[in-house]
This record gives structure tokens, sequence and C-alpha cells, in this order.
């Protein structure tokens, strides 16, 4: 991916529900990068970018919080990820990797100097420092999980020569949620309603 420009939507932690109004800013962008705790393969179909999903596991991404059937989509989740944008790297990691939150930045900071910028998540905490580098950029979280004050993404416009960042949080909103039933439930729902 080296072309001119490029337009980035970085989420993370949608732990199996991504906000309608994230979806509609990445359906606006070039690639879609998820930083881990996605919560189940329709997470990934919902992510329509014009052209492709970059994403990895967070420590909630296993086969007990994801669905059997899905369990091989899974398995092909690396636990990170680097991305090549015009004008440098970026670095994908969940954030879980233990230590305070500035040891952590400390650590990716050192560890991956040659990046332009390093996205983790796990906090649910949208975070943006651009002072040094690389940068260090939290999306917080884009589903209805923890969201401290609304579900949030980043929007990355990258050229070879210039990138620029914009913080979106959106107002939350109630969802309702659809729990299927159990036979006991559906049982006794017949029997009240019969």
């Amino acid at each position: 991916m080296t072309d001119s420009a490029k337009r980035v939507a970085i989420l993370a932690d949608t732990h199996g529900f991504l906000d309608p109004r994230v979806a509609e800013q990445v359906a606006e962008c070039d690639l879609a990068i998820h930083a881990g705790d996605v919560g189940g393969a329709d997470i990934l179909f919902a992510l329509n970018p014009r052209e492709e999903v970059v994403a990895i596991r967070g420590n909630n991404d296993d086969a007990a919080h994801w669905a059997e059937p899905e369990l091989d989509i899974l398995a092909n989740l690396p636990a990170e990820a680097t991305v090549s944008l015009p004008g440098g790297q970026i670095k994908i990691v969940h954030g879980d990797d233990g230590g305070t939150l500035e040891q952590r930045h400390r650590r990716y900071r050192r560890d991956y100097a040659d990046c332009k910028a390093v996205v983790y998540g796990h906090s649910h905490r949208q975070w943006v420092d651009q002072t040094l580098h690389p940068w260090l950029l939290n999306p917080g979280a884009a589903g209805r999980t923890r969201t401290y004050g609304g579900p949030s993404c980043l929007i990355l416009q990258c050229r070879d020569d210039d990138w620029t960042l914009e913080t979106l949080r959106f107002e939350p909103r109630q969802y309702r949620t659809h729990r299927p039933r159990g036979d006991k439930e559906r049982e006794d729902s017949s029997r009240r309603n019969g």
C-alpha cells in the first residue's frame, strides 16, 4: 500500500458490536485497522472500507468469546501486524502486554522506532500522542462496552510527506440487545401466552 494518499479508519475493542456511526466512517476510508478484541467474524464482515481490513487478535479474541463456526477465521488473526502506508509504517498491537501505560509507551517507542505510529487498544480509552515518534494511537472502544464517553475511532489521512489525524467520539446510545432464549424460556413463554 504505497499509493500517493490513503484514508485509514483506526478502531479497536468492538467486543462483538460495531457502532453504526463508526461503520459509516470506515466505509469512507481506503483501509480499516482493528487493534483487537474484535468479538466475532460478523464485525470483520461489517467493516467495509474501499480496499482492505487489517485486524489483530486481542486478549478476548479466543474460543470462549467467538462462535464455534468462526474459529477458523479467528485462527487466522495475527497477534500483531505492520502496515505500510504512504509516508511510513504503522505497527498494530493490542496493548495487553503488561506494565503501566508509561512503561508500555516507552516500550512501543523503543521496539517500533522504525514505524511512524503504533496503534493499540485494550484500555478502551482514546489516547493520541503525536509529540514524539512513533506516534502512539489508541482509538478507544468502537462498540458499546466501556466507551468512556461514547464510541470512538480515529481517521488518518496519510501522504508520503504528511500525516494528519482526526479523533472522533460519538454520543453514547442505548441499543437493544437480542438474547436468544433457551428452550425453558420458550416453553414458559408459550405457556403464559398460550
